[in-house]
């Protein structure tokens, strides 16, 4: 099957891109295009277009990780179209094809993977005070390294729940809730593109960590 086909079989496609204008409307509202070098009517009209080779190179570009699903450009197309969720689509084709790996913004996907994806699935939060690593993140300076080392006094402060069993805020997530979330990730083929993920070669990496 073609690139071409795969971005075309995902269900979504029929949406997500009808019958583009090139008006430029998505471009004109898209917060990432002020910061990037990003256009999503360029990249409805590559997809449109058709061609393989344009495709092969879109889906190894950093063009389609630049997006931040934010969806105004949905509601603001006047043919009804929505880039973002194409965006999205040729994500999802670009980690099955392996082709993520060409560019840097990419092979990020490895690191939010065992980031936040092992964050959801060992704590039930995104991101978790007890996993924060500040030698990672330098920028936030010595008093978040000095929380983080802190954490159990410093977040009891907020809610007395914290890391403890109950239904408040920072509490602690139930093994059946975990148990959930891991049934959703299989269900829905969130596995399944980790799997892939983790197929990345990353020579740079330090933190390689197999653990899926």
């Amino acid at each position: 099957m073609s690139l071409l086909d795969q971005v075309k079989a995902d269900i979504r496609f029929t949406e997500a891109c009808q019958s583009c204008i090139n008006c430029g409307v998505c471009a004109a509202i898209c917060p990432a295009a002020d910061y990037f070098p990003y256009d999503p009517r360029i990249i409805m009209g590559l997809v449109i277009e058709g061609n393989e080779k344009q495709i092969h190179d879109l889906l190894s570009s950093e063009d389609i990780w630049y997006c931040g699903q934010c969806m105004s450009c949905k509601p603001r197309c006047p043919r009804g179209n929505s880039p973002g969720t194409l965006i999205s689509i040729l994500r999802s084709v670009s980690i099955e094809s392996g082709l993520f790996q060409n560019s840097e913004q990419g092979r990020m996907q490895i690191r939010i993977k065992r980031g936040i994806g092992h964050n959801i699935l060992e704590t039930g939060y995104c991101v978790h005070p007890f996993r924060l690593d500040p030698k990672q993140h330098p920028e936030l300076g010595p008093v978040w390294e000095w929380m983080t080392r802190n954490n159990g006094e410093v977040y009891t402060h907020f809610d007395d729940s914290f890391n403890q069993e109950g239904g408040r805020l920072l509490r602690k997530i139930s093994s059946q809730t975990l148990a959930e979330l891991k049934r959703i990730f299989d269900i829905s083929g969130c596995r399944d593109l980790w799997n892939q993920i983790e197929k990345c070669q990353v020579p740079d990496d330090p933190g390689r960590n197999t653990k899926n």
